[in-house]
């Protein structure tokens, strides 16, 4: 039996790019965005009493990798890329219906004749995600200290110091208005290491680009320190 899914709405997310997305919500609590949703989902009782919740649970399609199909195995980067489990047994982002599922911080419901927004903090998507359900997230039920998370049963270090140029300061201190978040985003992504897991256990001058907001980021590591080098609109 085959289903039909409609998306609901799509993300606005600080994330123009996989390449440095957290790879697992609430880890970079800076990452501000907000879930904007179609006509006719948009309509206000349909999120009456949404506020008395703290936190949502959304389910969303991995839209770019869907074409690009899926394998039994995986890497995953917790076992530092190179050696296999079992796709059911991950969270990759290659999977046989191409579905996710993350948890944010609800901030704020905002109504309008246009449109309804619902603003969302510690989020882990890319720009564009459509979403195709939101639940309340239940502390009692949904929060289970005790359990057993395989190789990921602690949550990632913060393993790089985070410092930036003086022209990259400059750059962020003239759109600190507009951008009031970027210059703490940037320091929680870094500080959990995007590059590939087999990339960081070597030693390389490369340097790195990622997209967040509309600015390109370019930043390089030097033993434990991350060195952001510019800031540039994109």
């Amino acid at each position: 039996m085959n289903y039909s899914i409609e998306p609901l709405g799509i993300i606005e997310s600080p994330y123009r790019e996989k390449f440095a997305i957290p790879r697992q919500p609430g880890l970079v609590n800076s990452a501000r965005g907000a879930i904007v949703m179609h006509t006719p989902y948009s309509q206000p009782e349909l999120f009456r009493g949404i506020e008395n919740y703290t936190h949502l649970w959304l389910q969303f399609v991995f839209h770019q990798n869907v074409e690009k199909g899926w394998q039994p195995l995986v890497r995953p980067p917790r076992l530092g890329g190179n050696k296999k489990m079992g796709v059911f047994a991950t969270r990759s982002t290659f999977r046989p219906n191409g579905l996710g599922l993350s948890v944010v911080q609800l901030l704020d419901v905002r109504h309008t004749k246009q449109e309804t927004r619902l603003e969302i903090a510690g989020l882990d998507l890319l720009h564009g995600t459509p979403i195709i359900d939101i639940k309340p997230y239940i502390p009692y039920a949904d929060a289970l200290p005790h359990a057993s998370a395989g190789i990921a049963q602690e949550p990632p270090k913060n393993a790089l110091q985070v410092e930036f140029t003086e022209a990259a300061q400059l750059t962020l201190a003239h759109y600190k208005s507009s951008y009031p978040y970027l210059q703490p985003l940037i320091i929680e992504v870094l500080q959990q290491d995007p590059r590939p897991a087999y990339k960081a256990q070597a030693e390389s001058d490369r340097i790195y680009g990622m997209v967040l907001y509309d600015f390109n980021i370019k930043w390089q590591v030097q033993g434990a320190c991350c060195h952001v080098l510019s800031v540039q609109p994109v």
